[in-house]
């Protein structure tokens, strides 16, 4: 596997950024039934102005192979996150490059930038019965279930809530 660099998105980024993150959802089966989630997914130019849209990239090709959307509490993208708290959405990975630390890499960059920022913990939310790999790698990680902020935003998707609680925040 090549090197990985993970920075922000620029506008010469959303368009891969937006087939990436349709596909992964598309792959998972998580965009079945689903009414209108596609084109949020896709528009990563809104998802930039009201968040940090980060990607990871393969060093030697340039070419994006993952991205997620840092937010803090009270955004626009903002779901479960609360005072003093950084949350992550729409981490995807190219079905083409899954398996390769793409996820935990991009994991990791939300992290770091939630320390930076001296948030106490990360939230993030998952759909129940779907992204298997992606719960395997938050569970890894150290986000625990917190059963209490699940949530359904429609009729028949149950969101899980996951907190990694920050050490020395």
């Amino acid at each position: 596997m090549t090197g990985l660099s993970v920075r922000r998105a620029g506008p010469a980024d959303f368009a891969a950024v937006a087939r990436l993150t349709v596909a992964a959802y598309e792959a998972d089966g998580q965009l079945k039934g689903e009414h209108g989630y596609a084109a949020v997914l896709a528009d990563v130019a809104v998802r930039s102005e009201h968040g940090e849209v980060l990607v990871a990239a393969d060093q030697e090709t340039g070419a994006v192979l993952g991205s997620v959307t840092f937010v803090l509490p009270g955004t626009r993208y903002a779901e479960l996150s609360g005072a003093g708290e950084a949350e992550f959405r729409m981490l995807a990975v190219d079905p083409a490059a899954q398996g390769r630390g793409v996820g935990a890499a991009l994991v990791e960059a939300c992290v770091s930038r939630a320390t930076e920022l001296g948030c106490s913990a990360v939230m993030i939310c998952v759909r129940h019965g779907f992204a298997a790999s992606a719960q395997r790698l938050y569970r890894r990680r150290g986000f625990v279930r917190v059963p209490e902020l699940d949530w359904s935003p429609l009729a028949g998707v149950e969101l899980l809530a996951l907190r990694l609680e920050l050490t020395g925040a």
